[in-house]
């Protein structure tokens, strides 16, 4: 009796402790049967160090070939799945040809999902896609794609704005320009404004020097006119519209919401993206236009404030060298970085991929390519009025 309560205290003792080569617990069992690590049970998270030391020390010495059979497997979580996976990962770095076999029919998609039945990645195969051929012929390629999607992605769009305007969700059209426009004027008038006085403080010097104080109208007007405002409130809305764009459609995708539209027979294009493009084509020209006056406004504060030049005297000034075709440049420029806007936050929001980093990532970029994209834009719409003589 006192040896068996011996081997009872024993069993308390070792009861949870790895085992090697066989680990046995109620509800899961990992046995390592020569080449083969047969699992049985059901493989909880709950368990899942106890599980990953198991492994560790059954594995051990792996040898040349070693398999991890599932057949008794009733039940597995995801987070074990990837345990698995990254033991045979583990085998293969260290030359085991390692497989993840007879995996009931309950369990093979989730083998799948993570990848079980793929080959491991190896350092061999590291190595080769990071070679500086393979990295090249990888950029090259993905450039390619990428310049494919959006041509597919502007084909889209065309066709909406165009061909489909049935389809277009135009009650959202109000709700979008209120939160575009409306809001952002305050912020446009007020960047416009400093921009404009600014501009004519700093010349304000030289001006001075030649006599010339009432050309500060002539300098402010035609810049803020034709290329500053235009600049400033695409910049002004690029931050608020163009990320919150690819935010929410960012969002949208990551939550499968984009899926779901279209499982309602609703197009995204057409419901989300249309609406916005046309949104930023309507309120990109106001702002602008406010901005422009704006601008005028703070340069005539410091004329009349540093340059002795009265309100009057600035406006008829103003009238004489600023011609209607110095205003309708820069409303035309202001369509075409309302457009781009759109459609650069939309198609990043789209292609948004994994959960909120993916959604950090498109918001990044499209702020960064709207930047690059209406420096591009803006001097495309230059050389063109230049060679029409505007």
């Amino acid at each position: 009796m006192h040896r068996a309560r011996g081997s009872a205290q024993r069993a308390r003792e070792t009861r949870g402790l790895v085992l090697a080569p066989t680990c046995i617990v109620s509800t899961w069992q990992i046995v390592r049967d020569g080449e083969c690590i047969e699992l049985a049970g059901e493989l909880r998270i709950a368990d899942a160090a106890q599980i990953w030391q198991t492994l560790g020390a059954v594995a051990e010495p792996p040898g040349d070939h070693l398999d991890l059979d599932l057949h008794g497997v009733e039940l597995v979580d995801g987070a074990i799945m990837s345990l698995l996976v990254d033991t045979r990962s583990a085998l293969a770095a260290r030359g085991t040809r390692s497989e993840i076999i007879g995996a009931p029919p309950r369990v093979a998609p989730l083998v799948h999902l993570y990848g079980g039945d793929q080959p491991p990645v190896t350092e061999e195969v590291i190595e080769a896609r990071t070679s500086i051929i393979a990295q090249l012929g990888g950029a090259v390629e993905q450039i390619g794609r990428r310049l494919r999607e959006l041509l597919v992605f502007a084909g889209q769009l065309t066709g909406s704005l165009f061909g489909d305007v049935r389809h277009v969700n135009w009650r959202a059209v109000p709700h979008l320009v209120e939160r575009a426009g409306t809001d952002g004027i305050p912020i446009v008038i007020v960047l416009d404004f400093l921009v404009g006085f600014v501009m004519a403080y700093q010349s304000a010097v030289q001006l001075k020097l030649f006599g010339a104080n009432i050309y500060v109208a002539d300098l402010v007007g035609i810049a803020v006119t034709r290329e500053l405002a235009p600049l400033m409130t695409a910049i002004i809305i690029a931050g608020r519209s163009g990320a919150a764009y690819a935010a929410e459609l960012g969002t949208m995708r990551v939550s499968e919401e984009i899926d779901a539209l279209r499982t309602m027979g609703f197009r995204p294009i057409s419901y989300l993206v249309t609406p916005r493009t046309i949104t930023l084509a309507i309120v990109a020209p106001v702002l602008t236009l406010l901005g422009a006056v704006a601008g005028v406004l703070g340069g005539m504060v410091v004329g009349a404030m540093s340059l002795g030049v009265t309100p009057h005297g600035y406006f008829a000034e103003l009238q004489t060298i600023l011609d209607l075709s110095d205003v309708w440049t820069g409303l035309v420029k202001s369509v075409g970085f309302g457009i781009a806007i759109a459609f650069i936050g939309c198609r990043q929001g789209l292609s948004a991929r994994g959960a909120a980093q993916g959604v950090g990532r498109s918001t990044t970029s499209t702020v960064v390519a709207c930047l690059f994209a209406i420096v591009v834009i803006d001097t495309l719409f230059t050389v063109v009025f230049r060679g029409f003589g505007v």
